[in-house]
Parts: C-alpha cells; structure tokens; sequence
C-alpha cells in the first residue's frame, strides 16, 4: 500500500447537519470553514470523503 496523502478543505457550514454528519466531518479532522487537512489515502478516509463531498473540496 502506498503512503500517499489526500488534502481535504472544509467548504461550507456544518450548522443543519445532522450530529452523524456533524461526527463524520468532526473524524476527518475538519473544525471551522476553510480548515484544510492533510490525510492518509485509506479506504476509511475515502468512504468518509464521499460521504461528505457536499461540505469537503479537495485540495490538489
């Protein structure tokens, strides 16, 4: 498995979101808008990316 990474940038508010959804941005490391974080490529960050694609852009 390689160790690249997956920078990830918190776009939008996360007021109105459900707590499981508040949890799962929360998981990614994201805190406040335009909050970026650097991760590792795994499945699990990917699968939580997904999930939350709507509030994350990601940074190249």
């Amino acid at each position: 498995m390689s160790n690249k990474t997956i920078t990830i940038k918190l776009t939008r508010s996360v007021i109105g979101c459900t707590d499981k959804q508040k949890a799962t941005i929360r998981g990614l490391g994201l805190r406040k808008i335009n909050h970026t974080k650097t991760l590792e490529n795994t499945p699990a960050v990917r699968g939580m990316i997904k999930a939350m694609i709507q509030w994350i852009e990601i940074v190249k």
